[in-house]
């Protein structure tokens, strides 16, 4: 019997040295060692750090469900270089409709701000839906205040004009004052300065183009598709979305929208990007 049990003891010893060889054996650190089992099953992934990622997506399903959606697929990771946004050819602001990507991803924008839906804010933030405000002195300065939480979201604030006049039927002193005050007064309210102009009702000249320029503007951005109440406007002929589209949305209520709530339409356009395949990603993360 004491044969028996120093045999079982030496061989144990052997075991774990064994072990503790194969842990440690091609290791440069500590941290190396604890590198997490990716031949783990799903129930042991599930746990801690793999749970919390899974719990997160729950709660994302489940805020989509609240707004009768389905989910968007998670957006890429941004490019290390942004593939938009350099000079035109001629040396000036260019001007954009769409990125150049092969990604299935468009960018949302959101002009002039007169509606003030706070349940709005409350989708986007449950959502996480990245967007853009181009934003219309007139038309927010009887609230600034409604617009910080969506920039605190993560939506950039660019400019938008001081009173949304047609660009075209300024003088070129006119529109720089139109853009450049525009500035001042979001970078007061917003703590930033634009990078990003879009012209009202996409007018726009060379005038414009040199005005947005001296005001700091590095592009002046247009779109492909706009949405209205329950549908999509398209500038193509085939009536679809293309990877890198801007679109446009706008702040409105049911008063122009013949009863339809901003977070109605709000869902209608998620429902056309959804079903054609696409997600969202931030427009500036591109531009």
């Amino acid at each position: 019997m004491d044969r028996r049990i120093k045999t079982a003891a030496a061989a144990c010893l052997l075991l774990a040295a064994g072990l503790v060889t194969g842990c440690t054996a091609g290791s440069s650190s500590a941290s190396d060692s604890a590198a997490p089992d990716r031949s783990a099953s799903p129930t042991r992934a599930a746990r801690g750090g793999a749970g919390g990622a899974a719990a997160g997506e729950a709660a994302v399903r489940a805020a989509y469900r609240k707004w009768g959606l389905e989910p968007l697929a998670a957006p890429p990771a941004p490019p290390s270089t942004k593939p938009a946004g350099r000079r035109a050819a001629d040396g000036g602001v260019p001007v954009i409709s769409e990125i150049p990507t092969e990604q299935k991803i468009v960018f949302l924008t959101f002009d002039d701000g007169a509606e003030k839906d706070p349940r709005f804010v409350t989708m986007m933030r449950e959502l996480k839906i990245p967007f853009t405000m181009f934003l219309t002195d007139a038309a927010i300065r009887a609230d600034y205040g409604y617009f910080k939480p969506l920039q605190e979201l993560g939506a950039g604030v660019q400019n938008h004009t001081l009173t949304h006049p047609n660009m075209r039927t300024l003088s070129a002193a006119a529109q720089k004052q139109e853009i450049c005050g525009q500035q001042q007064k979001l970078k007061e309210h917003y703590s930033n300065v634009p990078r990003l102009f879009r012209p009202p009702y996409g007018n726009y000249n060379e005038d414009t183009r040199a005005a947005a320029a001296s005001c700091g503007i590095e592009s002046i951005v247009l779109w492909r598709e706009s949405m209205q109440i329950k549908n999509m406007q398209y500038q193509r002929g085939d009536r679809k979305l293309h990877p890198g589209d801007v679109i446009l949305a706008h702040f409105r209520g049911p008063s122009e929208l013949k009863g339809t709530t901003m977070t109605e339409m709000t869902a209608n356009l998620l429902r056309h990007i959804q079903e054609q395949g696409y997600t969202v990603a931030r427009l500036e993360d591109y531009l």
